[in-house]
Order: C-alpha cells, then structure tokens, then sequence
C-alpha cells in the first residue's frame, strides 16, 4: 500500500521554471521549456506589435521572441547580455520569451498552487493560472497559452 501512496504523491508533483521580470517572480511549466539561452539580437518584422521583439534563428527554426515586460503593459526591456531568453514549446509552435534572469526550478505538490487574487500583480488577471508561495518567495504562474492566444495568428506567420 506504501507503494501506491508513493506513486500517488509523485503525481501529484509538479515542476515550474521560475523566472524573474523587475522584483516580480514569475513560472512556467518545466513540460513546456525546451531551453534557456542568452540575449540575441533578433530581426524585427514589420507590422509587428511593439511586445515582439522580432524573430531569431535558432538552429533552423525561425522562433517570434516576446518581450514579457512590454506584453504586461510595461516598457521595452532595454536587452543586455545579461537577459534571457525561454524558448518554450506551446502546442506545435515555439516561442521565446525575453525576461530578467531565471531563478529557479521548483518541484511542489499541485495542492500547493492558489488561486491568484485580482490586481496583486504586473501580469493580468487573465495570463495568471495561480499562486505558488515557496520558501519564503511569490510566485505567479503563467498560463502560457491564453498569454499567446491572441499573438497566435502572428506566431503561425513567422514559424519555420
């Protein structure tokens, strides 16, 4: 019996990776990320919302970068060499997102994860998919697909 409750607790975990934009902690599901890679320069493409950054060849794959800050309602990040870039897998499309600096991966008990209450963060009410509290630190966590959904037109048009 051990052993089932074992398997139950192990699926019953889940894994973010945990990102930071400004003072504000931000996660992903770890399923989602395919790799984390330094700032590039990208090629912007006109008619462009000014949250998308352009698009970077990476290995072949042409892959739209958005710019989380600026897709909150903030200002462009002023990109350096220490910002990077999520590539992330959503759906059958691949999609970079440029943040501060990656923090974390976090492995929790799905019971863990709150709601998110409304206007307690940058990102809107819509993109958040829950709260995690974790040693101390707040995480919100993103709910990558309706985040996109509006871009997903775009993506579709820039995608190798």
């Amino acid at each position: 019996m051990s052993t089932l409750t074992a398997a139950q607790t192990h699926a019953d975990q889940v894994q973010f990776l945990t990102f930071t934009l400004g003072q504000e902690e931000y996660g992903v599901d770890i399923m989602m990320v395919r790799e984390v890679k330094g700032w590039a320069e990208t090629t912007r493409l006109p008619n462009m919302p000014s949250y998308m950054r352009g698009v970077l060849n990476l290995r072949g794959i042409i892959i739209p970068i958005f710019d989380l800050r600026a897709r909150f309602g903030g200002n462009i990040t002023e990109a350096t060499e220490k910002h990077v870039v999520v590539i992330l897998a959503v759906g059958s499309r691949t999609i970079g997102l440029l943040v501060d600096t990656v923090s974390d991966i976090l492995t929790v008990s799905s019971a863990d994860i709150k709601g998110a209450p409304e206007n307690q963060t940058n990102a809107p009410e819509k993109f958040v998919s829950g709260l995690l509290a974790f040693d101390g630190r707040m995480v919100v966590l993103l709910h990558i697909e309706v985040l996109l959904s509006a871009d997903m037109a775009m993506v579709d048009g820039v995608k190798g």
